[in-house]
This record gives C-alpha cells, structure tokens and sequence, in this order.
C-alpha cells in the first residue's frame, strides 16, 4: 500500500499539480484522508501505473478497513477527497488560466481542460469506456454516443442516499458553491473542482468543464447566481460575448421550457467547446431576409429540426434581429401547421440558440422548439414519438440538436443481446430486456440477412437512422413541402409584424 501513497504523490508532481517542495506535505495530507499515521518510506522507485489504478488500490484499501462503505458512491466521495489533496487552490488555478488568456484564449483553455483531466474531476478512464460511432445521414455525420461515464448508483448506494440528509447547499450541481465541496450521498465531491471566473454582457458569470465530456472540450457556463433560465433577447448578447472572448469555441443555451430544455432548467446555464457538430457544417438550404436586416445574410439550414441561420460580423445586428424573431416566435400560432404559442395559458414556444464565429463573422442558429402534449404524444408534439423509445426517450437538449445522440447506458448490453439473439435467430418478444425492441427487429430482418459478421455494423447504423428520426420527430416544421411552406409563413410573420 505504501507504494501507492507515494505513486500519488509523484503523480501530482509530474503533472504539475503540487510542487517539489510539497512532497512531505502532500504525503502527510493524504496520510490524514486515508486515516493512518505512519509509513515506510520507500526503498525502490516509484510505481508507474495510471492515476485510476493509484485510486482505486488506495480506496479498496480504506474500504478493507471500514473507512469507506462498499458502493460506488462512497468511493467516488472518497477518491475524489484523496486528490483534492493535490489539486491547486482557486486563486493558484486563476492566476495561471489569466496569464495564459493574456497571451492566447486557446492556450488558456487548453491547459485548463488538461488540468481538469489531471485532477480526475473529468475522469479519463470512465469517458474511454463510451461507446461512440459516426452514422452518415441524409443531413451529414450524426455523432452517436451511448454514455457510460456518467455513474448509475448501485443498489446500496441508493439505500444509503435515501437516509442521508438532505441539504440545500450547494442549491445545484451547478452552483460555484460546488467549488470543493465534499459531497455527499445525493451530491457529487468535488474537492477536485476549479471553476474560472467569466464576464459576459456585464455579468457575472463561470466557466468549467463537464464531468461527463460528451464532446472535446464539452465547458459549461453558468451563471454566478441561482437563477432559473430565460431565453432572451440578452441571451444572444451573452452567448455572443462569450464567443468573442473564445473564438475557438460555439456555445448555445437550452430551451427554458420543459421537454424541450435541458436536464437543468433552474440554474442559467450555456454549453459549449472545442467541437464541430453536424448542424454548424450543414448548409443554408434557402436564402431568405428579414425586413430592415437586408444586410444579415439569413436562411433556413438543411437540418431535421428547424433551424434558422443569422450571419454577420455586427454582433449587435444579430442581437436585434434574433430577438425581433425571439419575440414573434413566443407569440406566434399557425393552427395548420399544429403550432400554438399557448393552451390555458400555458406557453408552448421558444428557442434553442447557439454561437460560433468564424474569422470575424458572427453565426447564430436559432432552433424553433415548441411542448406542446397530446393525449396522442403526451411527452410532446415535437418530441422522439413512442415508437422510438425504445432506443431514445429522453428530453432532446442542445447536444442532441445539433446533432449528437446521448444515448442511455443500457443500450450497450441490449444491443451485444440483440446481436446475439439475430444471429441465433432466436424470438425476442418474450425476453424481458429486449422485447421493446421486437417491432423494430421485425422491420430491420426484411431489410437483412444477419450473420455474425455484419450484425453489429447493422445495428449501428440502424440506431444512427433511428436518431436521425427522433430529430425530426423534434421538428417543428415536417421536412415536406408543407411544412416548408410553413416555415416560410412564420418568416413572412416576422416580416410582416411589428415587434
């Protein structure tokens, strides 16, 4: 074990976590976390083995000793202690980020994604066991992704989350208060987190990484305060801002109603990255123009869901017309195309809006989104329809939209069935795992004949078409010459109100 507590330590020296001079220090520090109070110091090199290996001996350790309780949760909680040890303190991590923003933004975020690997808050070997491909749909590469990063607790977990207390502090998973916290059984530890402070159209605001990382460089920027989110006229201003000061990177912002937001509507929050989705690659299909815009080049994107494009290098311009379409959107009802802004006064319509620059001219995708439920789709209009679920039933957020498919975890056990069940030709309608998929099994063996070397390459791509449909599921506006020309009657609105 000795040798594994000193693995830690040259670690964190190697990766430019803790100094030289914090060896002893460090040792001591980690000692304290591991509840002992003597060591060996050792007489032969230091073991060379990846930082998870590091924890992991460590932790099964304080489990062997009843530290730690014997679920994944209390394990996270207390690997997560161990390297809060060695990670730097706030105001060292700021310091570094702005003298290397002073000199190049990128440099700036490089080092700081690099030191949210080092620290394990992204842990590295989880994000390799995600199982990732590209399908090539009719509307360019759709990124398909089925998440294994993201811990699902365990049975015992579970059972200890519901005994432990309940606390309001941190208010979310994604207030700055999470800087170094503990944790706890319903909360993630994060004694390895370091959040860098941004501003944005005069505001105070945060940028960090994603824990998950379901793209390179996948940064959340989140709002120093506790407020719901609010798509709005300075939400464009925001976003554009902060692609000003990253140039490198596209950020976008959830829809702010339900189904068609994200996982956190009570938090504002954007994401981004280093990343480029199908959607920023897809072309304008149809040129069109705004009144009193003449001058932002404007047209409807060949994508499933429906998405308007604004270009050009005044941000300021952008600002104004995507909130003139902001406005006209919320308040707009076309009850042939089945669009209505409200029912009972509840309200249906909104926006999911990303940035990116490129060489100086500003782009802005605004995404038409509407919740509207039936007692025939009563998950939404616009949502993945029942017969999809079985592969994708989750609430389609930014990532989705612009065209890469956060699949659930339990889709790499089902599909390895799946492959198995096709090639034994076995009946899966009674099998409880895979009976979900039986109807869609049933279309794909008149479309192939499945051997033991094709099926899984089958079955990708297959899924990869399946996500294509619940993107445009999520349309607004069908990809038919009647939903077009439908489309086009909202941009002639815009036109034609004065907002």
């Amino acid at each position: 074990m000795n040798r594994y507590l000193f693995a830690l330590v040259e670690y964190g020296v190697k990766n430019h976590l803790i100094e030289q001079e914090d060896r002893i220090w460090a040792l001591n520090r980690i000692l304290e976390v591991m509840g002992l109070s003597d060591v060996e110091l050792p007489t032969e090199e230091p073991l060379s083995c990846p930082l998870h290996e590091i924890l992991e001996a460590l932790t099964q350790d304080a489990v062997s000793r009843g530290l730690v309780d014997d679920n994944q949760v209390a394990r996270d909680l207390f690997d997560t202690k161990l390297m809060g040890v060695i990670t730097p303190a706030p105001h060292e991590v700021r310091r570094t980020f702005e003298t290397l923003y002073a000199r190049n933004p990128q440099a700036a975020t490089d080092w700081y994604y690099q030191l949210s690997q080092n620290t394990n808050y992204i842990r590295r070997d989880r994000i390799a066991k995600d199982v990732k491909w590209i399908y090539p749909s009719d509307y360019g590469p759709l990124d398909i992704t089925i998440n294994l990063s993201k811990p699902e607790k365990d049975p015992k977990a579970i059972a200890a989350a519901k005994l432990a207390p309940q606390s309001g502090y941190p208010k979310c998973a994604l207030c700055a208060e999470n800087e170094g916290y503990a944790g706890h059984m319903n909360h993630p530890a994060r004694q390895n987190h370091r959040v860098i402070p941004v501003t944005i159209h005069n505001t105070h605001w945060y940028l960090q990484y994603s824990p998950y990382v379901y793209y390179n460089e996948h940064c959340i920027v989140f709002n120093a305060n506790h407020t719901p989110m609010k798509i709005e006229r300075a939400t464009f201003r925001k976003l554009l801002d902060f692609v000003m000061q990253f140039p490198h990177y596209f950020v976008g912002s959830n829809a702010d109603l339900p189904i068609v937001g994200g996982s956190i509507l009570s938090h504002d929050h954007f994401q981004g990255g280093h990343y480029t989705f199908a959607m920023a690659r897809a072309p304008m299909e149809r040129s069109v123009s705004f009144r009193g815009f003449e001058e932002v080049q404007a047209g409807i994107v060949k994508w499933p869901m429906s998405v308007i494009r604004l270009r050009s290098k005044d941000t300021e311009r952008l600002v104004e017309l995507a909130d003139r379409i902001l406005r006209a959107w919320r308040g707009y009802t076309d009850e042939a195309a089945f669009v209505f802004a409200q029912t009972d006064g509840v309200p249906h319509n909104t926006i999911t809006p990303i940035a990116r620059q490129d060489q100086g001219t500003y782009e802005l995708d605004l995404v038409l989104r509407n919740n509207i439920t039936t007692e025939e789709h009563p998950l939404g209009v616009y949502h993945p329809h029942a017969n999809l679920h079985h592969i994708k039933k989750e609430n389609i957020g930014l990532i989705e939209v612009m065209g890469l498919a956060v699949l659930p975890a339990r889709l790499k056990t089902e599909l390895s069935l799946l492959k198995d069940a096709l090639v034994a030709g076995q009946e899966i309608r009674s099998n409880e795992i895979l009976s979900k998929h039986a109807d869609w099994v049933d279309q794909l063996k008149t479309k192939y004949t499945f051997t033991a070397q094709n099926t899984e390459e089958i079955l990708r791509q297959e899924v990869g078409a399946v996500f294509a449909q619940v993107l445009e599921d999520a349309g607004v506006y069908a990809r038919t010459e009647e939903g077009q020309a439908a489309f086009l009657r909202f941009i002639q609105y815009v036109n034609q109100e004065v907002l």
